[in-house]
């Protein structure tokens, strides 16, 4: 006889027993529990942007702009979130945190393997995947861009073929005279569904900066000039990352 299966419950589903398991600070220091809490949860809208940015690549290389857009907007409203989450980070004093810093030992948020697999997917190619596969994989098959790209062409832009065909691991080296043009006549009508998606994908690349913005000015309210956590560069690194765009090409049309 098969067993019965205990009915499925909110606790059960959601397996709170093994999530609230999962917070373990290393001191009894009053904040080091939020700051296990956020960096977690970050974590899982990290996971949910991933999920969500194969879905994005998919819709557009499928022709599908409404669901691309749909996907698009979604992830926005999720770094908005992840944004604001600082909010309540930024609650916590330099004090408070220097009471439990010395315990991190070498960890560190720039160790976050699904943040640079995310900026894989998004484009960027000056990472070590550090071993991890979804980075390595990230940086070998096509960006988001990419994508887009085959998205316009199937709308009947005339993208160029050398853009179709290039090695999807190399950096996208943007300001093409050619794709410029190819914007251009996207955005001459501004309210078709190219150019909606377009804005949509901006949307994104706003966000990532704000997040990028938003944790640079975190950091130095928190432990200033000093080494990051881990030994990193701290702030002076997350400043240098600022005014990185993943799509350089959809903020140089705009000049155009």
């Amino acid at each position: 006889m098969t067993a019965p299966t205990e009915p499925l419950t909110y606790g059960s589903y959601l397996r709170l027993s093994d999530l609230l398991a999962c917070q373990s600070p290393r001191t009894d220091e009053h904040d080091e529990l939020l700051f296990v809490i956020i960096h977690q949860v970050y974590e899982l809208w990290f996971k949910q942007i991933l999920h969500e940015a194969a879905l994005l690549q998919a819709r557009l290389e499928a022709g599908n702009a409404a669901g691309a857009q749909h996907t698009a907007r979604r992830i926005a409203k999720i770094l908005k979130t992840i944004v604001g989450q600082l909010d309540v980070l930024e609650t916590m004093t330099p004090r408070q945190f220097a009471s439990f810093r010395p315990q991190l030992g070498g960890s560190s948020g720039f160790q976050s393997e699904q943040f640079r697999e995310i900026e894989a997917v998004f484009g960027r190619r000056d990472l070590d995947a550090g071993g991890h596969a979804g980075t390595a994989a990230a940086l070998t098959r096509r960006s988001v861009f990419d994508s887009l790209l085959r998205f316009l062409a199937g709308t009947g832009q005339d993208v160029p073929a050398a853009a179709l065909e290039r090695d999807p691991a190399t950096p996208w080296p943007g300001g093409d005279p050619d794709i410029l043009h190819l914007l251009e006549a996207v955005y001459a009508d501004e309210t078709g569904a190219a150019a909606e998606v377009c804005e949509a994908l901006v949307d994104i690349d706003e966000g990532m900066q704000e997040w990028r913005y938003r944790h640079v000015k975190m950091v130095e309210r928190i432990i200033g000039a000093q080494i990051g956590t881990g030994g990193s560069a701290g702030a002076a690194y997350l400043r240098s990352t600022l005014f990185r765009p993943a799509f350089p090409d959809l903020w140089a049309v705009r000049g155009a």
